[in-house]
């Protein structure tokens, strides 16, 4: 297993969306919101494979990215035993590539360069309309739970008793295409009573972790984050739970998608399949890190993402560049 690194800035330089108007499918009587070079006769609001079986593609090294986190080189780690059973079932060599920003994983997979890719729940609606990614999995438990809340954090001797003290006071948000960190608390907030960019001001931290750590150490009043981010870090001593306490927690949302390219050819499309449902977690470095999760469950775009949808429509949200690079 060779590990590379997708840089935020280099990838944004080298990997200019290419015109969709040079890519675009003219025959496609279906697309929906997909970009141009894809159509969706189907309507599962995914990218098709291409009809042209020449167009297909069956790389000799498969190239596997884990969404941005706050330590790439621990999650190099954590995601060892799951790349080598990849390899076993799927016969290939995989490359993890650790990525510094949604903006580049997603440009990445556009570019052909990435094939499996585990999307945040927010930027997972850029990378299924504009690289052609097309989710199949989350991680999740037997019974088939999954998914994780957006908490607002605050520290332990705040005044900020309710979602209306957050008036006035500074609060971090993540970036703009994140769910939980930005979309999701400007699409719920306003009926909790606070608006966000009109009742306080709106500061990007970069991150869910710098997000938290900005309100331990004081730096900012409040934070909302996803739990499943937080939790890990309170699990690696990143903070003391004492410090801080959860002013306000919303219903479940799906968790990171597993996805892989809509042009792999079928045939290694269903080996990427069974190498994540047959994957153990017990007793690995993966099963440890994600606390309560036992296997990878199958799901849709269409059905698990319809939540995530509504919320970045309320946001205004368009799958576009201009959109992505605003993240």
């Amino acid at each position: 297993m060779r590990t590379e690194l997708i840089s935020g800035t280099a990838i944004a330089a080298a990997l200019v969306f290419a015109s969709s108007a040079a890519w675009a499918q003219d025959d496609c009587e279906n697309r929906g919101a997909l970009d141009p070079m894809y159509c969706d006769a189907d309507g599962n609001l995914v990218a098709d494979a291409p009809e042209d079986e020449s167009a297909l593609r069956d790389p000799g090294t498969l190239v596997f990215a884990y969404t941005p986190v706050e330590d790439p080189a621990i999650y190099e780690d954590i995601w060892t035993p799951f790349i080598d059973h990849l390899e076993e079932v799927t016969g290939k060599d995989v490359q993890f590539f650790a990525v510094q920003s949604n903006s580049a994983q997603v440009e990445a997979m556009r570019s052909g360069r990435l094939h499996i890719a585990g999307f945040s729940t927010g930027p997972t609606p850029f990378a299924v309309n504009l690289a052609g990614a097309v989710p199949f999995a989350l991680m999740g438990s037997d019974d088939g739970r999954f998914g994780y809340t957006l908490q607002v954090y605050t520290q332990a001797d705040s005044d900020i008793q309710e979602m209306s003290d957050l008036a006035g006071k500074r609060v971090a948000h993540t970036s703009p295409t994140s769910n939980s960190g930005n979309q999701a608390p400007r699409a719920l907030f306003p009926d909790l009573g606070v608006v966000p960019d009109e009742d306080y001001e709106v500061t990007y931290s970069g991150s869910h972790d710098q997000s938290m750590l900005g309100v331990v150490a004081g730096d900012y009043d409040a934070a909302p984050v996803a739990s499943e981010v937080v939790d890990r870090m309170a699990e690696r001593g990143l903070y003391d739970a004492e410090d801080v306490r959860i002013v306000w927690e919303s219903e479940p949302f799906p968790t990171t998608s597993y996805t892989y390219a809509h042009d792999l050819a079928p045939e290694l499309k269903d080996k990427i399949e069974e190498a994540f449902f047959s994957f153990d977690f017990e007793g690995t470095a993966l099963g440890e890190e994600f606390a309560g999760v036992t296997k990878f469950i199958p799901i849709t775009y269409e059905d698990q993402w319809a939540v995530i949808r509504q919320i970045q429509q309320a946001n205004g949200v368009e799958y576009t560049p201009q959109g992505l690079a605003a993240e």
